[in-house]
């Protein structure tokens, strides 16, 4: 079972939270209880006696299972393996950053709220201005895609190819496959980059736990790029596919989880079919699998959750193309179909449970035609949501889709 543990989580907190539900059900409250009813696996055992005898070794394996772990020892195991590799950007205060390190910052894909094409265009605008910025250290040169920088600084120290620095503590490689801050860069030269680092021993599986999540965010996921924010917020890098395929001939494992759901939101699926073509169906566990253990989805849990929202989305030919992989499908194409019958028939002004419209959601994809079509069909441009009391026009201006904005400005009432 797949972790669902808080972001940046630690053995103190739980603990507290162990200690909480323990004195809670020695207390007598009824939900503490129904808590440990539902996630200990032996309920009654745990709670029989004197309330005020409630075990904290039974409170802490309820709040381990709660969390998907089989017991209180697991949660440890993993949290002391998770320690080391966890990474929060939003701690990271940028204004007490050196030039090198403020460079690297903005040039890469924080996953965060933060992630959007000015960031990237400042990080490009001072690698203009400061072009021996990728001198200073290794990971500037690695986030500037600077092959020559990079090889000076493994000529005075051969370490440094997969040495974690700046100011995210990631290896070179992940700076360069994070980078969106070099569009003037050439595919030849951002491969060269990155084959030096690799040849000079750079792990192809490295990566980091984002805020301690369960699910490794790998230089492939930096690479494959997008996500929750938007394709224009959190972009593909300018050469995904080369370099992805370098990074998976290089020994990247093709079985990438934050990949593949960073790339579900939308049906384009040549991010699957590359990572098909390098064994992604019936790959043995990767090095993540192994270190994390239970704590990440299984197998079956990552491609339920592909499965279901191709499904639920319409998206036919990402269905087809796992069940040509071997991937079950049944009952997801009947599904699909009836979304897809369902939207055509759909008032164009139905909301969602968060009072968006359809209008709202063409607008944060960009979807041109998809916007069209509402519009004709009747859709109001003007509608907000019940979230952030927006407009589709206001969706497409934060997620930087500029050409869905400037369509639906034209249909707006002045």
């Amino acid at each position: 079972m797949a972790s669902s543990l808080p972001d940046n989580p630690s053995l103190p907190r739980l603990r507290d939270e162990a200690r909480a539900l323990q004195r809670r059900v020695r207390a007598g409250d009824p939900d503490a209880v129904d808590a440990v009813r539902r996630h200990h696996p032996r309920p009654d055992r745990a709670l029989a006696g004197e309330r005020a005898e409630f075990a904290l070794h039974a409170a802490q394996t309820a709040v381990a299972r709660r969390y998907g772990f089989p017991g209180w020892p697991a949660v440890v195991a993993h949290l002391e393996a998770a320690r080391p590799l966890t990474v929060d950007p939003s701690r990271i205060d940028e204004s007490a950053l050196e030039a090198p390190d403020l460079f690297c910052a903005l040039a890469v894909l924080q996953y965060s709220e933060l992630d959007a094409p000015p960031r990237f265009a400042r990080a490009a605008d001072m690698l203009s201005a400061a072009t021996e910025l990728p001198n200073h250290t290794v990971w500037a040169a690695a986030a500037a895609a600077d092959a020559d920088a990079i090889g000076r600084h493994l000529r005075a120290d051969a370490a440094l190819a997969d040495a974690k620095g700046g100011p995210l503590h990631w290896t070179p490689l992940m700076y360069l496959c994070y980078s969106r801050a070099t569009p003037q860069r050439s595919r030849e030269e951002t491969i060269a980059a990155a084959t030096l680092l690799l040849d000079s021993g750079a792990d192809a599986d490295t990566g980091y736990l984002w805020r301690g999540m369960a699910t490794p965010f790998t230089a492939l996921t930096g690479v494959f790029g997008e996500g929750e924010q938007g394709p224009r917020r959190q972009p593909r890098h300018p050469h995904a596919t080369e370099l992805a395929t370098l990074l998976l001939e290089r020994g990247a494992h093709p079985v990438d989880h934050q990949s593949l759901y960073n790339r579900m939101f939308r049906p384009d699926d040549s991010h699957l079919e590359l990572l098909f073509a390098h064994g992604l169906a019936a790959a043995d566990p990767s090095p993540w699998e192994r270190r994390l253990a239970g704590a990440m989805e299984t197998r079956a849990q990552m491609w339920r959750r592909q499965v279901d929202w191709a499904a639920s989305h319409g998206f036919g030919a990402r269905l087809d193309l796992l069940d040509r992989h071997g991937v079950d499908v049944s009952g997801a194409r009947l599904a699909a179909t009836e979304f897809l019958d369902d939207a055509n028939a759909r008032d164009p002004n139905a909301r969602d449970e968060d009072g968006a419209t359809a209008l709202h959601h063409a607008a944060w994809d960009g979807d041109l035609t998809r916007i069209e079509h509402l519009l004709a069909a009747g859709a109001d441009p003007t509608a907000t949501d019940d979230r952030f009391d927006a407009t589709p026009q206001q969706w497409a201006e934060h997620a930087y889709q500029s050409e869905a904005a400037e369509l639906l400005r034209r249909h707006c009432p002045r």
